[in-house]
């Protein structure tokens, strides 16, 4: 492959806000840079078919003065998208982070999680509804997640009334235990929940500590479903 650059001569400072895994928020200046690349085909007799070049976007963005302490985030994508500006560099970037979610969900999903590739179902049709069960749950984690890192969500997209009288019940528990250890979060948030999933999971909830991660928050989902289903038979009398 012979690849040939040409760069436009434009860069950006910029200063972004992110959240590291210890949970402290650190200053990030950012350098971009874009421009065009244009990627020559293989010189392979079995792909003569294919156009002679490729042209594509090429951004790179990349961390300044950073610490000498941590690794400098750079990130050099390539896209078929149009890039005629700035905007339009930092949107691709924009979508790029995105990808981590994406991460994340398999990550619930497989072996750190709810170990879906140890299946041993054997049809299709049984798999798929495997599946789709386990990616209700999977998403739900990683709502509960966004929640922790502040993402405004209403905790009726994830719990229904039930579990929320359930979640009620053990938010008192988890507060009755210590006056100084509070739900910081309004009660009609999905954060609020995602407080006491993170505590079923093993967090000890002090805002000092690393937070819930996903797989905390999915064995604590894993854990609260088993206790929802013996709250909602407490009324249930016995013959």
């Amino acid at each position: 492959m012979r690849p040939s650059t040409l760069w436009w001569r434009w860069s950006v400072v910029r200063s972004n806000c992110l959240r590291e895994r210890s949970g402290r928020h650190v200053r990030l200046n950012l350098e971009l840079r874009f421009g065009a690349i244009e990627l020559a085909r293989p010189q392979s007799k079995f792909l003569r078919h294919l156009p002679k070049s490729l042209h594509l976007a090429v951004i790179d963005v990349r961390e300044i003065n950073a610490g000498s302490d941590v690794e400098p985030l750079h990130w050099c994508l390539l896209t078929s998208h149009g890039v005629a500006g700035a905007d339009d560099a930092w949107r691709i970037v924009e979508w790029y982070k995105q990808r981590w979610i994406i991460e994340q969900f398999f990550r619930v999903l497989k072996t750190q999680g709810l170990k879906l590739e140890d299946s041993q179902i054997g049809t299709a049709d049984r798999l798929l509804k495997l599946v789709a069960i386990a990616a209700k749950a999977a998403v739900i984690t990683i709502q509960l997640l966004q929640a922790r890192d502040g993402r405004p969500q209403s905790i009726h997209i994830a719990f229904n009334t039930s579990e929320m009288a359930t979640l009620t019940a053990l938010n008192q528990q988890y507060e009755a235990k210590s006056k100084r250890l509070k739900n910081p979060h309004p009660p009609d948030s999905l954060a609020w929940a995602a407080w006491i999933i993170g505590r079923l999971g093993g967090w000890d909830g002090y805002p000092s500590s690393r937070p819930p991660g996903p797989i905390t928050f999915s064995n604590g989902l894993q854990y609260f479903h088993a206790l929802a289903a013996g709250w909602s038979l407490r009324d249930v009398c016995m013959p």
